[in-house]
């Protein structure tokens, strides 16, 4: 009884209180009275399928929790979920295999909801020597090969605050998606060696607009910025937890490095 799902009602309220928002306030977003969401959230009421949607749309709950809570309500999930293989997502990864593809020669990922490497364009691969061999198989978990003692962390020359930055943004998924398995993955790598971090506005040097990631080389530290990217309007389980992490040179040692890299094909 201890794992019996919650009714829709309770999940309706967790998800309110996850957003901090008072009855009023959600009630006054959706253009309902705060008494028919009282009875709604309190099993008094049970909410039409246009209902949960107009809730979900306005608590921004994540595409995947929606179907939960349709499913919870009594009716059927409308929103797919494939592999990024299915027939009939290749527009979608044709975009993602173009996108990836035009970064080269520098190094980009689509990444899941669980950080795992679900595609990369295989640029710079001398970036991952020395990382254990456990840790680049697939799935490859960003999170993991970035941090963990036995993959890249030694060699980032910033740890403290690249390592400060992946968990503010792990913790911030968490907060927003409540996924048991980002909240495993957050007290795992949470654990892994790398010291406290200042926060990030007053560790940076005056230049720097991004919190930059400094991977040591054989000759050099060679300084990377990151820009993520997601699909706009997604209606796909798959797609709308898919991000595309797109490293870019922070200065000319970079470039040096790369020019003299042998091309990745």
């Amino acid at each position: 009884m201890l794992n019996r799902p919650l009714p829709v009602g309770g999940l309706l309220r967790q998800w309110r209180q996850r957003r901090r928002l008072s009855q009023l306030d959600l009630a006054c977003d959706a253009g309902i009275s705060t008494r028919h969401l009282s009875f709604l959230e309190t099993g008094r009421a049970q909410p039409s399928r246009d209902m949960v949607l107009l809730l979900s749309e306005q608590l921004d709950v994540p595409i995947r929790e929606r179907n939960v809570l349709l499913v919870a309500a009594g009716f059927a999930p409308i929103f797919p979920e494939r592999a990024l293989d299915d027939p009939a997502l290749a527009a979608a990864r044709a975009a993602i295999d173009l996108v990836l593809d035009r970064q080269k020669p520098y190094p980009a990922f689509a990444l899941d909801r669980h950080w795992r490497i679900a595609a990369s364009n295989a640029a710079l691969p001398e970036l991952y020597e020395d990382v254990a061999p456990e840790l680049m198989q697939p799935p490859v978990n960003a999170l993991r090969l970035s941090l963990h003692p036995r993959g890249l962390a030694p060699r980032i020359a910033n740890l403290a605050e690249w390592r400060g930055h992946l968990l503010y943004r792990l913790r911030r998924q968490v907060e927003l998606t409540a996924d048991a398995a980002l909240i495993e993955l957050l007290r795992e790598v949470s654990a892994y060696p790398g010291g406290s971090h200042p926060p990030a506005q007053t560790s940076l040097l005056e230049h720097e607009i991004v919190v930059p990631f400094r991977i040591k080389t054989a000759g050099d530290i060679l300084s990377f910025f990151s820009l993520t990217t997601v699909f706009g309007s997604p209606v796909e389980v798959a797609l709308s937890e898919l991000a595309l992490e797109l490293f870019f040179p922070a200065d000319d040692a970079v470039a040096g490095f790369v020019d003299a890299a042998p091309a990745t094909k």
